[in-house]
């Protein structure tokens, strides 16, 4: 389950199943990219098209007439390819600081891909500069506001395309320059855009999926780290195993809480700690320790879900209008962001809940209440805060998370002059829950360090492989606290275990070396590639 697949070698634009590992593979330059001749020549077929629509001069929305509320506008033959570089010019209304290189790369892959299919319009040389933005790391400046995400990313979108046409802003080798200074570097020129062209690169729901993208990716790290957290937290606090057999599970067999309570119980075999507790008299635990099957379960569900949307998104036309063939051109809406919005919302809200169940298993662990375990998991406690205020960090966080948790999409504008009199707004709910996942990732790593507080209380016994393995890393990071401290200091170490996956990487190692199956009915699902 820990392993991912690895990415594959080449892949080949507009045939190829793409997929959100697939896409993080090749903006982090780990796979050739291709366009094929069987390829070339379908795009071009389509681009031929678009030529004679504009040759006969029927009217046909954004190849010889204006956009939106001007769709009733006609353009003549002579102004086709104006209207083009005006489109760019004109939609390049973001605001904000810029989107990161990595997601702005993901938007230049899954625009490429889509535009690849060869429904476009779009011409051959066109797909080739962006293939070149791709292979050179040549990555357009791209703010992080503007869109509602209808009608395609159009304000994003337009950044994104803009140094096809000599204009914006270029980073390249960790500098930020004019587009116009890396084309004379190169011994390039701006490339000429011809009729649709234009609105085939900024129709489209590449700036929501690319986020997506990022949350599959995120989100997935999230939940395998706070299952192995979370187990650390039941071993520290001499939790019950039951709530995690097999046979309890089985009566109600939701695939996310199958899979995470196989899993904990794994991460549980051989633990001294829980062996001990095998006879106490406490009969059950609270919510936060008893139930992690089910909530974290519940988000599992929650990240499978859009994992299968983002799919179906990522290998889909997205533009307007699509071009059938030469006889059929459909002006539709395949450009609106509904499909993800919601399901971002949805993951949104789940990565918060992971965040939420973590900050109480927190409180819980410096309650006092485990025998023990001292309150606020220091012993000298009055001249010593011990834990106590580690808790109030993660308290601000969830809520932060909650307020973040409305739902996007809910929302709608009109814009256009009520042309596009309803929007998805799936750009903001992709922005805010990548705000939310770095807020649990945050509240993770405290609970990582509380959790281990909690087990050196539970010494000379010793935990199961798996996690006798965490327990040894954190320790040669973040020493035992018998005494108050700058612990700020000790969470930036945990949350840099947290972002580098540190956690995973462990359970990995100790399962190929003791050759222990983690894998579970749904394991495959539940990956990212």
């Amino acid at each position: 389950m820990f392993q991912m697949v690895m990415a594959p070698k080449t892949f080949n634009f507009g045939e190829d199943w793409l997929t959100a590992g697939t896409a993080l593979a090749i903006a982090a330059g780990k796979t050739e990219l291709k366009l094929s001749a069987s390829i070339r020549e379908k795009v071009t077929d389509s681009w031929k098209a678009v030529q004679k629509i504009v040759e006969n001069g029927h009217p046909v929305y954004g190849i010889n007439t204006g956009f939106g509320p001007l769709c009733t506008t006609k353009i003549s033959k002579s102004e086709a390819q104006i209207l083009q570089v005006n489109i760019l010019k004109s939609h390049s209304v973001g605001v904000g600081p810029p989107i990161d290189g990595e997601l702005a790369k993901l938007m230049l892959i899954l625009k490429l891909h889509a535009l690849a299919k060869g429904y476009s319009g779009i011409a051959e040389t066109t797909l080739d500069r962006i293939l070149w933005h791709l292979e050179n790391e040549v990555v357009p400046m791209v703010p992080c506001q503007g869109s509602v995400g209808a009608s395609g990313d159009l304000a994003p979108l337009s950044h994104l395309f803009l140094p096809l046409i000599g204009l914006g802003k270029v980073r390249y080798k960790n500098k930020v320059v004019d587009t116009l200074e890396i084309l004379q570097k190169f011994g390039m020129e701006p490339i000429e855009l011809g009729p649709k062209e234009g609105l085939a690169l900024i129709n489209g729901t590449q700036f929501i999926a690319a986020h997506a993208v990022k949350v599959i990716e995120k989100l997935h790290s999230c939940l395998a780290q706070a299952d192995i957290i979370g187990a650390m937290m039941i071993e520290g606090l001499q939790g019950s195993v039951k709530p995690f057999y097999n046979e309890l599970h089985a009566l109600r067999p939701f695939k996310g809480n199958v899979h995470v309570a196989q899993r904990v119980k794994k991460l549980l075999k051989g633990s001294e700690i829980m062996e001990d507790h095998i006879d106490c008299e406490r009969v059950q635990d609270p919510y936060s320790l008893r139930c992690i099957p089910q909530v974290h379960g519940a988000s599992r569900n929650a990240w499978l879900h859009l994992k299968e949307l983002l799919e179906i998104e990522l290998n889909a036309v997205t533009d307007n209008p699509v071009i059938i063939d030469n006889t059929l051109t459909i002006s539709g809406g395949n450009f609106h962001g509904q499909p993800l919005a919601m399901a971002l919302d949805y993951a949104c809200l789940a990565a918060s809940e992971i965040g939420n169940i973590s900050d109480r298993r927190i409180y819980l662990a410096l309650e006092g209440n485990s025998p023990g375990v001292p309150k606020l998991l220091m012993e000298d406690t009055g001249i010593n805060s011990g834990y106590m205020i580690l808790q109030y960090t993660t308290a601000a966080l969830a809520s932060e998370n909650k307020g973040l948790c409305f739902p996007s999409s809910a929302d709608s504008i009109p814009t256009s002059m009520g042309q596009e009199d309803h929007v998805s707004m799936g750009s903001i709910g992709g922005r805010k829950a990548l705000q939310v996942l770095g807020n649990v990732e945050k509240i993770l790593a405290i609970e990582l360090l509380t959790a281990a507080q909690a087990f050196e209380y539970r010494k000379p016994m010793k935990s199961g492989v798996f996690l006798d393995e965490i327990h040894k890393e954190i320790r040669k990071k973040v020493p035992f606290a018998d005494k108050d401290r700058v612990f700020a200091d000790d969470i930036e170490t945990g949350i840099v275990m947290i972002k580098d996956r540190i956690l995973i990487q462990l359970i990995d190692r100790v399962r190929k070396k003791e050759k222990i199956a983690l894998e579970t009915p749904y394991s495959s699902e539940f990956e990212v590639y």
